[in-house]
């Protein structure tokens, strides 16, 4: 169902475990996609933060491992705090830096540390409608097409609704992520497949799948606007 990693800590509460890394993306000369350090913190703690939003989690901290250099910290933490503001938070950052080694191309690994009321816990219903919100995007696209990035403020409005689930969506795409939400197992529908790659990475999470009972979907058509695409 997700990357996350749930630990069960008491019988009423868990802890949460999300993660993502990014290799090669930054301003060193050799990395493969050239863009602020900003950026970088920004969408590395998007994905981990929708991992853990996406199962319940109420983020609690933040542990960024930077091996881009002294330098790049500030910026890679001032992309953090963006992601947070747009979820009106303010979590502590902590994490540490390689300087002993310099390496040629940038690189980050970041956890989001969550906690989780077990009762929560949101039960899968058959007879319920997924959508997407917001377009796969990868690599230089993030950047040209910002307006079909889902935002995180989004993200976390349909989260807390009741009866909806939310899953984002990562590198292996919409039609891997679709199966865990379909328990019908019939594939991702016509509508969706006619408008966008289902097989294509979507990179940071800059899309996410939808399931909720149909009376809702009028209020969740209002709140995503054209990022909409229903089935």
């Amino acid at each position: 169902m997700s990357d996350s990693l749930i630990l069960p800590f008491s019988e009423s509460d868990s802890l949460i475990v999300s993660s993502d890394n990014s290799g090669g993306i930054g301003l060193k000369e050799k990395d493969l996609i050239h863009v602020p350090y900003e950026v970088v913190g920004y969408y590395s703690f998007r994905v981990a933060v929708m991992e853990c939003m996406g199962v319940g989690g109420r983020p609690v901290s933040v542990v960024l491992h930077n091996f881009c250099g002294d330098e790049a910290w500030e910026d890679l933490s001032k992309g953090v705090r963006k992601g947070l503001n747009e979820l009106g938070m303010e979590l502590p950052i902590t994490g540490s830096t390689e300087t002993n080694m310099p390496l040629l191309q940038s690189a980050i690994g970041l956890m989001v540390i969550g906690k989780r009321r077990n009762e929560r816990v949101k039960k899968q219903h058959p007879l319920r409608k997924i959508a997407l919100i917001g377009r796969p995007l990868v690599g230089e696209e993030v950047m040209d097409q910002q307006d079909w990035v889902a935002p995180l403020s989004l993200y976390k409005s349909l989260c807390e609704m009741e009866e909806v689930q939310a899953l984002p969506v990562g590198s292996k795409g919409i039609a891997y992520e679709w199966k865990h939400l379909d328990p019908s197992g019939e594939g991702v529908s016509i509508h969706i497949s006619n408008k966008v790659d289902i097989e294509k990475s979507s990179g940071p999470s800059t899309c996410f799948l939808i399931a909720y009972p149909e009376h809702l979907e009028e209020e969740i058509k209002l709140r995503s606007g054209p990022l909409f695409i229903g089935e």
